[in-house]
């Protein structure tokens, strides 16, 4: 596909609350059809999520420090405009789409807001899709607490179920109820072990006519982050014993961790993730000739972080480099 100079870029904007799933369905987008540049926001001051896309060829973005429903508000505008500037100047890199990965505690009411009310953005840009994805296994408890999940699903153009093989009949059930109340006429999709088409989920036809957000501040959601820093490799049983204590001990608090780490008995990085109190194994990450040897960890929590950063310390401070922890 060749766009002319005047021709809108699309846009799909990739939603859905911590550890639904984001990142793979964004790595099979990348695979599939047009020339992507990537947007990523990420809630931590320490950015890990672009080491976890598979293709870095690309043109690649990461705001990270805040969320775009909050700290980050302002920085979408700016960032796209540099971008559509860019794309315009026959000497840059070509792509066709724009992809943005939202936070997952991020409400998607301020990107629409902004790609929908700022008239010059809104000339060069057409919104194709907004996606959410949803984690069955923890949809019921997330939807329940957090606002921004509910958000997440109210105005998506399509829902995409995840983590299905974890569930059983009766939260499929319940799920399903839910987003009966939340989102009835949304169409919903099923990945299946995280596969799914990106085609087929990009066929749903979006609204020609969108409602607006209404474009108030949106209040602190009191979400906070500790990220550690390991000057070191770590044997896989300590650090799986570090983080299963804590996402013991703080079942109802911490809510996402994830990271790039080297383990002692491996030669190349790999990819920790937790979410909903479940810990997974880690994954073999390519190494890039970028690495630059730390290893990243970052833990989100539904309040006060103090507590766990001290934990985090006194576990793994003989590996961790000077100012190892950052509060955000």
């Amino acid at each position: 596909m060749s766009l002319s100079p005047k021709t809108p870029l699309p846009v799909i904007v990739l939603t859905g609350f911590l550890g639904s799933g984001k990142t793979t369905l964004l790595n099979r987008l990348l695979d599939q059809g047009p020339r992507t540049a990537v947007l990523i926001n990420e809630f931590g001051s320490t950015p890990v999520d672009q080491a976890l896309i598979e293709r870095q060829d690309i043109p690649l973005m990461t705001l990270s420090g805040g969320c775009l429903c909050c700290q980050m508000r302002g920085a979408l505008a700016p960032v796209l405009k540099n971008l559509r500037l860019a794309w315009e100047n026959p000497r840059s890199p070509r792509f066709d789409r724009i992809v943005i990965e939202a936070s997952g505690v991020a409400s998607p009411e301020p990107v629409l807001d902004t790609l929908l009310r700022d008239r010059w953005l809104a000339s060069r840009y057409h919104l194709q899709a907004v996606i959410a994805m949803v984690s069955v296994p923890a949809a019921e408890e997330q939807l329940g607490r957090f606002p921004e999940a509910r958000a997440q699903v109210a105005w998506a153009d399509v829902l995409v179920l995840t983590h299905t093989d974890q569930a059983n009949a009766e939260e499929m059930v319940r799920l399903a109820v839910r987003l009966d109340e939340l989102a009835p006429a949304t169409p919903r999709l099923v990945a299946v072990q995280g596969v799914i088409d990106p085609e087929t989920v990009l066929a749903p036809v979006a609204p020609d006519n969108r409602r607006l957000p209404q474009g108030q501040e949106l209040p602190d959601h009191g979400f906070r982050s500790v990220s550690l820093y390991l000057s070191a490799p770590i044997p896989w049983p300590r650090l799986q014993t570090v983080l299963e204590d804590l996402l013991a001990q703080h079942r109802s608090r911490l809510v996402r961790v994830k990271g790039v780490v080297r383990l002692s008995d491996r030669s190349e990085p790999v990819i920790v993730q937790a979410a909903t109190g479940r810990l997974y194994p880690p994954v073999p990450l390519p190494a890039r000739a970028s690495d630059d040897g730390l290893g990243r960890l970052v833990f989100i929590a539904a309040g006060a972080v103090h507590e766990l950063a001290e934990e985090l310390m006194a576990a793994v401070g003989g590996i961790a480099v000077p100012d190892a922890i950052r509060l955000h």
